[in-house]
């Protein structure tokens, strides 16, 4: 969108004087940087007056096709006032109907309440009140019925109503919040009088339906009529900047509402702070929120969400734990997010603090702070107490299933995430793509052929879901699992769309497993291209060629990995115990019990070795580099679970987290540590959970 407008001036807060200027442009190709959204807008703080420097909007969009909106049409609301009935052949409604319509809507019984409109609709010609109108409009917004809408709105037309101001509003609102835009608009432009709270509302639905550039323009528009913006139309233009990500236009809003008294405002500081954090400067979040004289909880919870926005976990947290001891009131919202920042930071101890929080301050049934701890308990190895809140919900969505599936996969409980996917079916809830990926994933990882089969080919046939790409990676790695090769080669080939990395690696992956030399080959030279500086990529062909003996091939590799400068980086395994992580390096000595770990390693390795154990030889892994196979007896995971046998009960479960996939020697080792030592050990690495135990891993020796 272009505006022939001036460009954007920049406004330091202590150079306005009695005016504040907003100005913007669009071009076609890009949202500008540094250039304006607002041009031409002069607020006259002193006499509030509004001048225009343009008389017309132009859209280079109009080259695609495009067309301006059209005048508003008045034709369908001039026919259903022609069908209306006369006055006199207007009837009173018993009182007792529309009493009980607006009890069962004061109830929160809206299904009810619409059920008994229809008998008012049935008869036909019936006066109905405006309270008796509020209370179904009331009944639309809360079922989000597109349906019941239009009933109400024909018959309110039909019957010759003449709302108020007040009462159209509500009939405005009531388009807005069940997300009839376009309707919504048209009533808008055509409504005889409206007031600034008709022009929050409109403004607000475009912003919540994403329509960003709409809003400014439609606020500039409006400015003329209502010169004298309240607090909340700041706050709405503010989230509307931080939806187009246009930090000028968002600070030219926030010099304006300064100089508008609007510094204080809770919900304008709130808006200021969200708008920041998305548009990159989590230092201006900060200040504003340093600012307000009432930090309430909505503020809090906006600066919290900004610092996880940008991956500051930790200094996230520690804004928890300040809202906390400052009294301020804290909802689900705030739980859920520390739950999700707990999933980051693989913080079981402060997870569980939340999860006691949430149950603490009332919020133990709300289903998306019980979705989110279902996903942390799913993706940190604690699946039974995933699938112990997962039970305790009242009422779960997709998200609660999904999780929960793909929580089951993870830990190579295939057959148990197949049976919660039919359960879901049965209950009624409709999957979505995420839990076909999950319960795909589920069946490729616990080695479920046939089953995986019949849901992939049932996605189409009977749920109407297109596969996608990662769909079809699921399918590659199940066949490759078994060892078809020619069959996952088959289908990449027949897939119906482009083929993508994620396609290639499973099929890399099967090869090296399966030591199919000529395949690997192909499938590392196709991601060659699409992926060139992946180191990972590389070094599974190395292992190929190094296992089939080919060492002219395997040197070769080499060759290109130093030459385009990859280098692997030293793998990284860390633990915590009592809320404390502890990292190690492969042959890390930096820890200060370190004399200790050493001897717990070597004494964990004399025993399986009673059992069994025998060191691998040397394999390169994908993301490791060869000074870690030099000590391959302290390998970081290795030296993590014996800090880990040393620091805790012994009726204690151990988790580690890795930032690279366990190595066949780390893994047979810890299968035997399982075992000999009677621990649950669950490690998280860079591809999968493994859940040892008993001298079994739930992977089946397949990552």
């Amino acid at each position: 969108m272009e505006i022939p407008l001036l460009r954007y001036q920049s406004v330091a807060l202590d150079q306005i004087q009695n005016s504040c200027s907003f100005s913007c442009s669009f071009t076609a190709n890009k949202v500008l940087k540094g250039k304006s959204l607002l041009s031409g807008c002069y607020f006259s703080l002193d006499k509030r007056k509004w001048k225009r420097s343009f008389q017309r909007v132009e859209c280079c969009l109009m080259e695609q096709g495009l067309k301006p909106r059209p005048k508003p049409n008045k034709i369908y609301t001039e026919e259903l006032k022609e069908s209306s009935l006369p006055d006199t052949q207007m009837k009173k409604p018993s009182a007792g109907i529309c009493s009980q319509i607006e009890k069962l809507v004061l109830n929160k019984r809206y299904r009810e309440a619409l059920e008994l409109f229809e008998i008012l609709e049935f008869e036909g010609g019936f006066d109905v009140g405006s309270s008796t109108y509020d209370a179904l409009i009331s009944a639309c917004i809360g079922l989000r019925s597109i349906r019941e809408v239009k009933r109400v709105f024909s018959y309110m037309l039909s019957t010759g109503f003449e709302p108020d101001l007040y009462m159209r509003n509500r009939v405005l609102l009531m388009h807005v919040r069940c997300g009839m835009m376009i309707d919504a608009r048209r009533l808008f432009d055509e409504m005889p009088e409206r007031n600034l709270v008709s022009c929050n509302m409109i403004i607000a639905g475009m912003i919540d339906s994403g329509d960003y550039l709409e809003a400014f323009l439609l606020f500039l528009d409006l400015w003329e009529e209502f010169s004298d913006c309240g607090s909340r139309t700041f706050a709405t233009m503010i989230r509307a900047s931080a939806g187009l990500e246009l930090i000028s236009v968002g600070k030219q809003l926030h010099s304006c509402a300064l100089k508008m008294g609007f510094g204080d405002n809770v919900f304008v500081s709130c808006a200021l702070i969200d708008m920041y954090s998305k548009c990159g400067s989590i230092e201006d979040a900060q200040g504003v929120f340093d600012e307000m004289s009432e930090k309430t909880t909505v503020g809090w919870n906006t600066i919290i969400a900004g610092y996880a926005l940008h991956g500051y976990s930790e200094e996230a947290l520690d804004l928890y734990y300040e809202m906390r001891d400052s009294g301020v009131k804290m909802d689900h919202f705030t739980f859920s997010m520390i739950i999700r920042i707990c999933t980051r930071l693989a913080s079981l101890e402060h997870a569980k603090q939340a999860h006691a929080g949430l149950v603490r301050h009332g919020f133990g049934l709300d289903i998306v702070a019980n979705s989110a701890l279902v996903d942390f308990y799913s993706k940190w190895g604690r699946i039974e107490d995933a699938r112990h809140v997962f039970d305790k919900m009242l009422c779960k969505n997709v998200i609660s299933w999904n999780a929960l599936i793909a929580g089951y996969g993870n830990h190579g409980r295939g057959e148990e995430a197949v049976e919660l996917f039919e359960q879901m079916l049965l209950n009624g809830m409709r999957p979505n793509h995420v839990t076909f990926l999950a319960v795909l994933s589920a069946c490729s990882r616990s080695g479920l052929s046939e089953r995986g089969w019949e849901i992939f080919q049932s996605m189409s046939r009977d749920h109407k879901i297109k596969p996608r790409a990662m769909h079809y990676a699921c399918m590659i790695e199940l066949l490759g699992r078994e060892g078809l090769l020619d069959e996952a080669f088959a289908l990449i080939r027949g897939a119906p769309f482009k083929t993508t990395k994620n396609m290639w690696a499973a099929l890399l992956t099967a090869c090296r497993v399966n030591g199919n030399l000529e395949l690997g080959k192909f499938a590392a030279e196709k991601l060659y291209g699409m992926e060139p500086e992946k180191l990972s990529n590389y070094v599974v062909l190395l292992n190929i060629y190094n296992s089939s003996g080919k060492l002219k091939e395997a040197a070769e590799v080499i060759r290109t990995l130093r030459r385009k400068g990859l280098r692997m980086l030293p793998a990284c395994s860390w633990i915590e115990v009592k809320k404390q992580p502890h990292v190690f390096l492969s042959g890390d000595q930096s820890h200060v019990q370190t004399k200790e770990i050493y001897r717990k390693v070597d004494r964990m390795m004399l025993e399986i070795s009673k059992h069994g154990y025998v060191p691998e030889e040397k394999t390169l892994l994908p993301d490791v580099d060869e000074q870690e196979q030099r000590v391959l007896s302290y390998h970081s995971e290795k030296l993590a679970v014996a800090f880990g046998l040393i620091n805790t009960s012994d009726w204690t479960p151990l988790q580690i987290v890795q930032s690279h996939r366990i190595c066949c020697d780390c893994h047979n080792a810890i299968k035997l540590i399982a075992m000999v030592t009677g621990r649950e050990i669950v490690v998280r690495d860079a591809s999968r959970f493994h859940h040892f135990k008993d001298g079994m891993c739930s992977c089946g020796d397949y990552w």
